[in-house]
């Protein structure tokens, strides 16, 4: 995969009428190579990019391969899903999607009790990898925050013990803190191998990681 590179500086033609914020957020989206390689590759969000990293470094997404893929909207990693190999693909958000060719959305909560047995029946079977970009609404207090994502982790931990396959990868967003001790361990018991990551495509400010775990061991 070709990575992104960084362009001269480009400054804001005019700063009148924007507050401090939008002018911050103005400047990083013009010199963010990641945010001029989507708009000119056709995906929705630079996060595409986290996932094509990702699935560069640890060899996630086989061809053909049946991909859960939660907190999607936009679809920016349903898009790099089916631009790694994926033979199917189901998409889940609250939030509407717009259509995208080789994958079905479903405008639903993942904690719905019936969402199991839907994504086994919309991917004709269980799932090869379940992928988790799901982040609640910031507070800004780094506690609360962290308390929120790990609930959000640990939903999409039970909705993909629930669907994976035997061997299959769990992909998950997490903040950096000290509260995943719980969650690591569980993962641990559960595949064969689970790797902290960062992928260059995460700005270097966020506090965003990634928990990678692969070869998926059912509850006997």
């Amino acid at each position: 995969m070709n990575r992104p590179s960084r362009r001269a500086h480009a400054a804001l033609r005019s700063a009148a009428g924007r507050s401090a914020s939008s002018q911050r957020w103005l400047s990083r989206q013009l010199n963010d190579p990641y945010v001029a390689a989507a708009r000119s590759s056709g995906f929705r969000s630079r996060s595409a990019y986290k996932l094509l990293e990702l699935n560069e470094r640890f060899r996630l997404i086989g061809k053909g391969a049946r991909v859960l893929d939660l907190g999607a909207a936009p679809g920016g990693w349903t898009q790099a899903a089916l631009a790694a190999g994926a033979g199917s693909v189901v998409a889940i958000d609250r939030l509407p999607i717009d259509p995208i060719a080789g994958a079905v959305i479903l405008t639903a909560d993942a904690a719905d009790p019936d969402i199991p047995e839907k994504i086994r029946g919309l991917l004709g079977g269980a799932a090869d990898i379940v992928l988790s970009d799901m982040a609640p609404a910031t507070t800004g207090h780094a506690a609360t925050d962290h308390l929120r994502i790990m609930a959000l982790a640990e939903l999409a931990f039970e909705l993909a013990a629930a669907v994976l396959a035997p061997g299959g990868c769990f992909v998950v967003k997490l903040f950096q803190g000290g509260a995943e001790a719980t969650l690591l361990a569980t993962l641990k018991r559960r595949f064969n191998a689970v790797r902290h990551a960062k992928p260059p495509a995460s700005r270097p400010e966020s506090r965003e990681l990634y928990l990678v775990a692969k070869g998926f061991r059912p509850a006997s």
